[in-house]
Formats: structure tokens, sequence, C-alpha cells
């Protein structure tokens, strides 16, 4: 059975899909690596660069909105020549409606689009898109032909149309009422622009929910399970072909009884051992990912080239799993086993292709270097998840990693949740200062309202270490609590 896992619990946002008894999507989502994808923005052009065919767009964060004309309402309708340089569409100082495509990574700022896309249940409205379009999951080409053809006649101007796969289950009347919504929210959002001095966020999009809604919408049949009420109530609202919605309701938290969370540890690992003893090694850097295939312990029972082979196809099935689950993405190089024959790398890539069908990221693989090295694309959209997770290690002057002081104190929140309704007064916890202050939240309040969820009450002593860490030194009653803190 299918299940997507969704841990909504805290501020750390996780879910993981699980296809067969094995995980084949994992996503984190931390407060300050939230993504804002689809978040729309009032922009100031700051920089045209002529000589790029961009611009630099101050969105009112630290750093600066990447800009292609090519994604400039004007020029992408205009009937002209499409030669113009982006000078001849914005200039310096101009206020410009911008949505980000891509979240900002490592010194990047974040890729952004003047096409803006309002999406709904059923329809993705583009208000100076150009197009109609139907999902191509919608089987039956005379119900697509329907669509289409409604979408022509309901669209204005230049405004574009994109009708998702739940409209095949739905009226055409609650369609035409979506899309007057989404008209109406978009008259606002350019009211509300023309009111602001400074550029800012316009419309904030809840892009974990919305990816988590995609991964279910996928879902030929299954179950999801989550951990609150009002994620539940959300899910059951737009996912009416899952089979089952479950709220978990155990003290335990619901990664730990699935064992993602061993999941998690294993997609930071540098090595991946494979069930026939073969291993992969993984080399991440901003600019490119590279990854080692090593026979290991697998010596095969056949001559020495029908076990490179089979290592590699082995191989070629984890690491395409295993991009997914680590968010690689870019420049992917991936160094096989030498093969002798040509016949062989095809094979390889093929299966690594059919494996990569898998992922609804864009990816390509280009093929196999002179030096039989495999070259891969993957688009970029959010961080890897070793850099949400993981942050550089001050002992080893960056040499290495260790957790972050977030990851840990949200660990420390998950494991006092547990502590709910449990004959429990107060719980003392030695903790580095960086640890305690993220947890605590600005002025205590996030341990306030941890602290009333769970009637308990938490004391901390602070002590030095070398990398964010805590320790729960005792539980039971205040008054012990109180003498011992």
């Amino acid at each position: 059975m299918n299940t997507v896992v969704v841990n909504g619990m805290g501020r750390e946002k996780r879910y993981a899909f699980i296809k067969d008894h094995k995980v084949e999507k994992l996503v984190v989502e931390q407060p300050q690596h939230r993504s804002i994808v689809g978040s729309i923005y009032l922009g100031i052009v700051e920089k045209v660069l002529p000589g790029l065919n961009a611009a630099f767009i101050d969105i009112g964060l630290e750093k600066k909105g990447f800009l292609h004309r090519d994604k400039l309402p004007a020029f992408f309708v205009s009937k002209e020549d499409k030669n113009k340089s982006i000078a001849a569409y914005l200039h310096q100082g101009e206020k410009i409606l911008v949505q980000v495509e891509k979240d900002m990574t490592g010194s990047k700022g974040p890729r952004v689009t003047g096409i803006i896309e309002l999406g709904g249940d059923r329809i993705v409205y583009a208000p100076q898109g150009k197009f109609v379009a139907v999902s191509k999951k919608m089987a039956d080409q005379t119900i697509r032909e329907e669509w289409r053809q409604l979408g022509n006649e309901l669209k204005q101007r230049d405004e574009g149309l994109l009708f998702r796969t739940a409209c095949s289950e739905c009226f055409k009347e609650d369609v035409i009422v979506e899309l007057e919504q989404l008209r109406t929210m978009y008259e606002k959002m350019v009211q509300t622009s023309k009111l602001m001095k400074k550029p800012g966020l316009v419309m904030k999009r809840d892009f974990f929910l919305e990816e988590v809604k995609a991964v279910i919408s996928t879902l030929n049949s299954g179950r999801v399970v989550v951990d609150t009420f009002e994620l539940k109530q959300e899910l059951e609202a737009v996912c009416l072909h899952v089979e089952l919605i479950y709220q978990h309701h155990q003290r335990e938290d619901i990664f730990s009884i699935y064992r993602l969370d061993h999941e998690i540890e294993n997609a930071l690992r540098k090595v991946v051992w494979l069930e026939n003893g073969a291993y992969l090694v993984f080399d991440e850097t901003e600019a490119l990912t590279v990854i080692d295939v090593n026979t290991g312990q697998f010596s095969g029972k056949h001559n020495p080239q029908d076990t490179v082979t089979m290592t590699n196809l082995v191989a070629a099935d984890e690491i395409a799993r295993q991009i997914r689950l680590r968010n690689l993405a870019g420049m992917i190089l991936v160094d096989f086993i030498d093969m002798k024959t040509e016949e062989a790398r095809t094979q390889v890539r093929k299966r690594l292709e059919t494996a990569l069908g898998r992922d609804e990221r864009r990816t390509r693989v280009v093929g196999f270097t002179p030096l039989g090295i495999l070259q891969m694309t993957r688009m970029k959209t959010r961080i890897p998840l070793k850099e949400t997770l993981l942050s550089p290690c001050q002992v080893c002057e960056g040499n290495g990693q260790v957790l972050s002081a977030e990851t840990v104190a949200f660990r420390l929140e998950r494991e006092l949740l547990q502590f709910r309704g449990k004959d429990i007064e107060a719980v003392l916890i030695e903790a580095t200062e960086d640890v305690r202050s993220i947890f605590a939240g600005e002025n205590g309040s996030e341990q306030k309202l941890l602290e009333n969820a769970c009637g308990i009450e938490l004391y901390f002593t602070i002590e030095e270490g070398p990398k964010p860490y805590y320790r729960i030194k005792q539980i039971g009653e205040k008054k012990n609590i109180a003498i011992t803190g």
C-alpha cells in the first residue's frame, strides 16, 4: 500500500511518500528555510543588465531576485521583434509584481517571473499567460477537448488557464466559480501592491501544504497519515480519491513510528550501501554533486563484466531514489564502474532514465563523457536536505558538518510533545544556549505554548559545548526539579 506520512505538529514540517514499503520521497521544511516558491512580491527594478537580458529585482529580501526578459508579461504577449533587449520592456526604479519560481540557494538570490500563476483546486489561472491547457492525466481525449473549448470561451484577453486533473470529477459551474474567485484574488493583489511604498510580500503561498496535496493527487490508491486534526480537515476537503486519511494519536512521534527518522539519517550519510554489497559515495558541493559507484563486497557469480553491469544497474535505481530523498539538483555526475561495451552503457543509462521517470522534477540525462562519467541535470526549486538539516561545524572549521541548532531544538520539541497526558510536573534539560534560545522562541513564547500543550514546566541549565546539543537530565515533581536546577 502507498502511504503519505505528514508531520505537521511543531514548527519543523515534514512529509514522506512510501511506496511498496520503500521511502520514495522525503521533505523537511524548517522556518528559516521555508520555501517561498509561488509567493508573490512587489518588486522594484534595481539593475537592468541588457547583456544578460535580465534584471535584478529588490523584493524586500536579503538577496535580490533574478528576472529574465522571457519572464516578462510584456515580452511574452508581444507580437513584435522577439530580439528586443530587456531594456525595451523594463527600466531601473520601476515597480513590478513578481512570483518566485526558485528559492535562493547559496550565494544566489531567488529566481522570479513576472508571469503570475494562481493555483486553485481545479484550475491554474495566469492573468497574462495567454494559453489554454488541460492536464495530460485526463485519459479521455473527448473530455479533455471539452475542457479546452470551455477554456477558450471563458478566458479574457491575454489570460491563461490550466485545467487540473480534478476537473474530470467536478461540474463546469464549480470551475467557473473558482475562476471568478482567482480573478478577484488577483485584482485585490494588484490593488494592494499599488498602496505599498516599499518592496515586499503581497501574497504568501503555503508551498509545503500544496506539495503534500500534489503528492496525494498522484495516488491511485493508498492512505494518508497525519498528526494534527487541522491537517486532516484540510486534506479531506481536496483529496476525495484517497481511501483513508488517518490521524495519528499516539504520543510517539509519527516519523519515529514509521522509522522515517532513520531514513533521514541515512540520507545525510556520505556512503549508501546497496543490498548486493556494493555501495555509493556522495560528494555534494554548491557547484555540483558527484556520485561514485563501487562494487564493495559484491563479486557476483559470473564473469567480471557481468558483475560490473549488474552492479551499475542496481546502483542506477538507488541513485534515482537518493536524488529524490536528498533533493539533489543542478549538475550531477555519476562515476559508474567502468564498462567495456557501448551496449552495457546504454543499458545502464536507460535504467537510470526509467528510474528518474518517477521524479516530478524535470531531469535530463545527457550521457557518458569520453572518460566514462555519466552527466545529468535536475531542476532546482528548494535547497537540498543536507543544507536544510546540517550546518558547518565550528570545531573542524567547516571541513565537516553537524546537526544545526534549529534541528536539535525541534528534535527536543518533538521529544517533549511525547510527554502529553503523562503524570509529569516538570522536566530539567541541559542544553547549549543556541538550542535553548531557538527552542524557547521570542520572549519564551514557543516554550510557553509547549508547556501549556503538555501540562508541564520546563527548566534549563546551560552548558557550553562544541556543537548544539541537549540532554534531558530529570523528569518528575516540580519541587525536586527546582532543587536540582
